[in-house]
């Protein structure tokens, strides 16, 4: 996947029926909530201007906290949907099984008709007249040209759907990521839905769910359903839309060189011998007897290229002392390859005399 997957619940996942029980009784939490403001108490009474009446604020505010409600309660069971084109920009965006769409769409539909019913019921309680005034002024129903609140043409109307249900649809899929706050989800998605509504409801009273438009729509007649089409075809595209773009732009895995620099691993050297410790022409040497030659230490080649003379034992070099003269320390050689034959032993050397010369007339041999 290309974003971190969210910790899995220790507790059993639902029961199918059970998230389609919980969408169901969702979606149809939300339209009772904005169909029942609408038409109880946008306006409240006979008279329009009465100023008890909430109006698009009080419908706008309504549907999101209707929505803000139904998530934190149903939310834990379906995933709160409550709406077909969230369901298919969820899909869109790899967070919900494809599969599945067509039964939450189904109960999304029950739901919403359910809903809507439940307020009409209630309105055929009212004063002689109210049933039928309500559904002639189109039950809350969506529309364009001569059934737009304020007489929009179908290219605003298509325009508005998209763009504030794609709107819609990046806020929940940005609040719902793995890596948000999943707590404070709901409130957001639902102030959102509130905003949003505010910008449709004076165009065409707002769809951005297509359930909610058909379950409206049929209930106020035939001419609201010859326009239902345009609200269920745009949100649905508007929803896919953004479930397309947000997988594509802001759930992409980063690139291991974006994260941190390469590591380039190199096998390790094979080890080297230590190099053969050379005697220095300085070493220290206990000081000799006076008038008691001293002989000299050979000098040593680096271990990897042995000279032959390096090589010799150093019994054959070195010349023999007198007795009680103190002697050199014998310092280490390295492992070298086989000696050429030792050269003649160098003469004795006497007391009182230096190495290799005539000895004084007089003195005894």
């Amino acid at each position: 996947m290309s974003y971190p997957d969210a910790p899995q619940p220790a507790t059993p996942q639902p029961h199918t029926s059970a998230k389609l029980l919980a969408e169901a009784a969702g979606t149809f939490l939300l339209v009772f909530a904005l169909t029942g403001t609408a038409t109880f108490s946008a306006f409240f009474g006979i008279e329009p201007s009465n100023p008890l009446g909430v109006g698009f604020l009080g419908v706008a505010l309504a549907l999101g906290l209707a929505v803000m409600i139904g998530a934190y309660t149903f939310g834990p069971i379906s995933g709160g949907h409550f709406n077909p084109a969230v369901t298919l920009g969820l899909a869109a965006a790899r967070r919900f099984a494809w599969r599945e769409v067509p039964a939450y769409i189904a109960v999304q539909l029950v739901g919403a008709i359910a809903g809507a019913a439940a307020v009409l019921a209630i309105a055929s309680g009212g004063p002689l007249g109210y049933l039928e005034r309500t559904l002639v002024d189109g039950f809350a129903s969506n529309g364009y040209g001569e059934l737009s609140p304020n007489l929009f043409s179908l290219f605003s109307v298509v325009i508005v759907e998209v763009v504030a249900t794609a709107l819609f649809l990046f806020v929940i899929l940005g609040v719902t990521h793995a890596r948000a706050n999943a707590g404070f989800a709901p409130i957001a998605i639902g102030l959102t839905l509130t905003v949003l509504l505010l910008v449709a409801i004076p165009i065409d009273n707002a769809s951005l769910n297509p359930a909610r438009s058909l379950a409206t729509a049929i209930f106020a007649g035939t001419p609201w359903l010859v326009q239902v089409w345009v609200f269920l075809v745009f949100p649905s595209l508007g929803g896919l839309i953004a479930g397309f773009v947000y997988s594509t732009l802001f759930d992409r895995e980063k690139i291991a060189s974006d994260v941190a620099p390469a590591v380039v691993r190199l096998e390790p050297a094979a080890p080297q011998p230590a190099p053969a410790a050379t005697p220095s022409a300085t070493a220290s040497i206990p000081a000799a007897a006076p008038g008691v030659p001293v002989a000299s230490a050979p000098s040593q080649e680096p271990a990897s290229n042995p000279s032959p003379v390096s090589a010799q034992p150093a019994a054959a070099t070195a010349a023999p002392q007198a007795p009680g003269a103190p002697t050199a320390a014998a310092s280490p050689t390295p492992p070298a390859p086989p000696a050429p034959p030792a050269p003649p032993a160098p003469p004795t050397i006497h007391p009182g005399t230096a190495y290799g010369s005539t000895p004084p007339s007089g003195a005894k041999r």
